[in-house]
């Protein structure tokens, strides 16, 4: 996995996460694109990921070759507790992907395999009218077998993405990419969990002044209580208490970043 440019990272709770501006992040990800390195695959880590990296081995080596994001509050809080100081910028999939488009200038091709076959069309649609001088390419829904993927991954191919998204949800897409995601994929790869839910109106985003206080988790639990409920309010105090084993384990310092 080649290094980024700006090579500051944060080790939260065993996963290398990067620590970059908003700036610094659309500039990486736009030589990531325009340049002739090799092929870049990254995800993001929020709280209910860190819990999942904790309990899934296969899970955690995902993360492990990819360049990882951080994504919402909870990592933030583990930024703050383990180095003084939260990351620079919250660079969750949601914003940060749509931002990326909008930043690049030169067309691209942008290959889409997950969702319900209606969301993928409806968010390939919104993709084209907030972005028209981009391609948008649905590959697959995420119904596919993913024990025998030859298919996809064949058209896929036959796309010859500049990027590709895949939202097949944690901990399954970041594995399916490990497992099968080569050249030829996509120069750069992201791992996008539900984007295209919210992209497609499928799910509300929360009003803005929610987003700006961090409690975009809040409205989602209250919109989808039944989906959710385990995720936020069983999983936030085993965050926390993971967080603080990691704290005074030196966990941190340990792998050669400061604690």
């Amino acid at each position: 996995m080649p290094a980024m440019q700006n090579d500051q990272h944060r080790d939260i709770m065993g996963v290398r996460v990067a620590a970059m501006s908003w700036s610094q992040a659309l500039d990486e990800l736009k030589r990531a694109i325009d340049g002739n390195g090799p092929q870049r695959i990254f995800n993001f880590l929020n709280a209910n990921n860190a819990n999942l990296a904790i309990r899934d081995p296969r899970y955690r080596q995902g993360l492990s070759k990819s360049e990882v994001l951080p994504d919402g509050v909870g990592v933030d809080i583990a930024s703050r507790a383990l180095y003084g100081s939260a990351f620079p910028a919250n660079l969750n999939g949601t914003d940060f992907v749509p931002a990326l488009l909008v930043h690049t200038e030169r067309p691209l091709k942008v290959a889409l395999i997950g969702a319900r076959p209606d969301i993928l069309a409806r968010a390939v649609s919104e993709f084209k009218a907030a972005t028209p001088w981009h391609d948008f390419i649905a590959v697959s829904d995420g119904y596919f077998d993913q024990a025998d993927s030859s298919q996809v991954l064949s058209d896929l191919s036959a796309c010859d993405p500049d990027i590709t998204l895949i939202a097949l949800g944690s901990p399954t897409q970041e594995i399916w990419i490990d497992s099968n995601i080569r050249q030829g994929h996509g120069r750069v790869v992201f791992g996008v969990g539900a984007l295209f839910d919210f992209v497609s109106g499928a799910i509300p985003r929360a009003p803005r002044i929610m987003r700006n206080l961090r409690l975009e988790w809040v409205w989602r639990l209250v919109h989808e209580p039944s989906r959710l409920w385990r995720r936020y309010i069983l999983g936030n105090p085993v965050f926390l208490f993971h967080l603080l084993r990691y704290k005074l384990s030196g966990a941190g310092r340990q792998n050669g970043l400061p604690a």
